[in-house]
């Protein structure tokens, strides 16, 4: 039996994921991020997420010797941001309002909520690899409720659609 790309990634296409910006910096300093939705909780306790990275990217070794990264939910309206960070040809924090988080991992201003890890481990799987990270520090917008995140779902922006209370 075989099971082929294309139609592996129509499947995969049908998980609707939310949207992030994961950051780091590199060694010398240099913030680093990417739009993501492979982002995943892995364990309450202690806490720990994944994000994982194409080992093709041009990301991909600094966050790998970074030490800590932090990953930054997207609201609904931040579609343009999302698309910035997915651009290779830009410098991604330049035009950006962001600060350095206790990690000194970037945090994006505006952003829904961020959480900041230490990375725990790193491993290799196709042609990625799982960042394994222990979270250390985090928070919300202060009216982050009255928010949805962005989310993609077969290959599109796209929002919760809310329903009035009943």
């Amino acid at each position: 039996m075989t099971f082929d790309a294309r139609t592996f990634r129509r499947i995969m296409r049908s998980l609707a994921a939310g949207v992030t910006v994961v950051t780091a910096r590199d060694r010398q300093g240099r913030p680093w991020g990417l739009t993501a939705t492979a982002v995943c909780l892995v364990s309450w306790e202690p806490p720990m997420l994944l994000v994982c990275i194409d080992r093709a990217a041009e990301c991909h070794g600094p966050f790998a010797e970074a030490g800590s990264f932090a990953i930054n939910v997207l609201r609904e309206d931040q579609e343009d941001l999302s698309r910035h960070f997915a651009n290779t040809d830009v410098d991604k924090f330049a035009a950006v309002a962001w600060k350095d988080g206790g990690t000194g991992a970037p945090i994006l201003d505006g952003a829904l909520a961020h959480v900041e890890c230490r990375t725990a481990s790193c491993l290799p799987a196709g042609d990625h690899t799982i960042f394994l990270g222990t979270a250390v520090v985090g928070g919300a917008m202060a009216d982050a409720d009255a928010w949805a995140p962005l989310l993609r779902f077969r290959g599109e922006y796209a929002r919760l659609a809310r329903q009035a209370p009943s």
